[in-house]
């Protein structure tokens, strides 16, 4: 099971705007005529319901979006990239990775057909047209596309289901999910068949809804023990946990005791989590033998308990039913996260020597576009950082007329 996995994302870099004239016979004076470059390619990463696994990125660690294309003359824009679209398993949430290996959430998918940029495309350069005044007819300046975003991105798998079944190895949670859903879960009659969650649907009536078997649980599993934590955190969505205990087997009560602890262990919140006990193997004397006081045990925890026997399918509908009552009772599932933009942080400004370095990814992007080879393009790229709010920044910062300025991989002269 691959549920987590980190990976490298580039979209497209902007395509270059380009300086160009209109060149035709008997028009000795054509004017600026450059066109814009295409935008590059997003990474888009879009909900699909068949999936349960992040394996495919196991194959595919750096994702490469294309660039857009160079605009040319007679104000041709250039072409924008092809979106890098991949699907990815509902529940998958996506993190950024910062250089401090602090993780920043960029979003999640919990939708079918939901999108999701992960990476943005850089914006195409303009061509010299975009730069013609009345004052200035005739620019010989255009600019580069911006660069597409360069990321590392964490992503967690927490798939999304109404119910989880857990219990120790060998309960019988997937005999019980086969029984109940059309899924076809491995099983064996010994511990862990199951090593990766499997999914289902049960229909009750009118009603609906998502099954997950989870891989059975041992003592220490919230530690990472057996098949530990990585599965755990697969039933953190869940709204209703149905807790599998082998009625037969030499210990019932404190195989629902060590469940229980496990889950508090881990995460509080699933302990408290509603919960109903199916006693299964009841087709087996030794369960029989135990019925009336498991029964009376669970009813002492508060929770309702159903004997079972998934194995021939024996009391798998009344349990059913009692999880699709209590499904509707209980509130709906959280809606999908939506991120807010970040804030814009505003410049910082250190002194290193005489020059003033800017930090400011706005001002980063602009200066990384530009050839100042030209005056006349540095003097369009100063207004443009004046516009932004980088000359006010400058100024309080102590910066004047003259001075030098480090942005990016730019230094230059300002002036105010």
């Amino acid at each position: 099971m691959i549920d987590h996995i980190e990976i490298e994302a580039r979209a497209g870099d902007g395509g270059h705007g380009i300086t160009s004239f209109r060149r035709e016979k008997y028009v000795p004076f054509g004017g600026p005529d450059g066109g814009d470059g295409g935008r590059g390619g997003h990474i888009v990463f879009v909900g699909e319901a068949g999936l349960t696994t992040l394996a495919s990125f196991q194959r595919q660690r750096r994702l490469r979006a294309p660039a857009g294309g160079h605009g040319s003359g007679a104000k041709r824009h250039g072409r924008n990239g092809a979106d890098l679209v991949l699907p990815v398993p509902l529940g998958t949430v996506v993190w950024r990775k910062e250089a401090d290996d602090s993780l920043t959430l960029r979003g999640e998918v919990t939708k079918a057909g939901q999108s999701l940029v992960v990476a943005q495309g850089g914006r195409g350069g303009w061509g010299n047209a975009r730069f013609a005044t009345a004052v200035r007819q005739a620019p010989w300046v255009s600019q580069k596309g911006e660069l597409g975003e360069r990321l590392r991105l964490v992503l967690d798998l927490k798939l999304l289901a109404d119910v989880g079944l857990v219990g120790l190895p060998n309960a019988g949670k997937s005999t019980l999910l086969a029984v109940a859903t059309a899924a076809r879960p491995k099983i064996g009659a010994y511990p862990f068949t199951t090593t990766e969650p499997n999914l289902g649907v049960a229909e009750v009536g009118e009603a609906s809804f998502v099954l997950a078997d989870i891989p059975g649980l041992i003592e220490g599993a919230h530690l990472g023990r057996g098949l530990g934590h990585e599965f755990l955190r697969h039933i953190q969505r869940t709204r209703l946990l149905i807790h599998i205990v082998d009625a037969s087997g030499d210990d019932p009560e404190g195989a629902v005791r060590q469940i229980d602890a496990e889950l508090a262990a881990y995460d509080p919140a699933l302990a408290a989590r509603p919960q109903l006990i199916a006693l299964n193997k009841m087709d087996l004397p030794e369960a029989q033998a135990r019925r009336g006081s498991l029964e009376a045990f669970c009813s002492g925890l508060g929770r309702p308990a159903y004997p079972i026997s998934a194995a021939t399918g024996e009391g798998v509908a009344p349990v059913l039913r009692e999880a699709a009552t209590m499904l509707a009772a209980l509130p709906a599932p959280p809606a999908e996260v939506v991120l807010t933009p970040e804030p814009l942080k505003p410049p910082l400004i250190t002194r290193e020597d005489s020059v003033f370095v800017v930090q400011h990814a706005p001002s980063e992007r602009l200066a990384a576009q530009w050839d100042v080879g030209r005056e006349e393009a540095l003097d369009i790229l100063r207004r443009q950082l004046k516009r932004i709010g980088l000359g006010r920044a400058l100024r309080k910062a102590g910066a004047r007329a003259g001075d030098r300025v480090r942005i990016g991989a730019l230094e230059m002269e300002w002036a105010d």
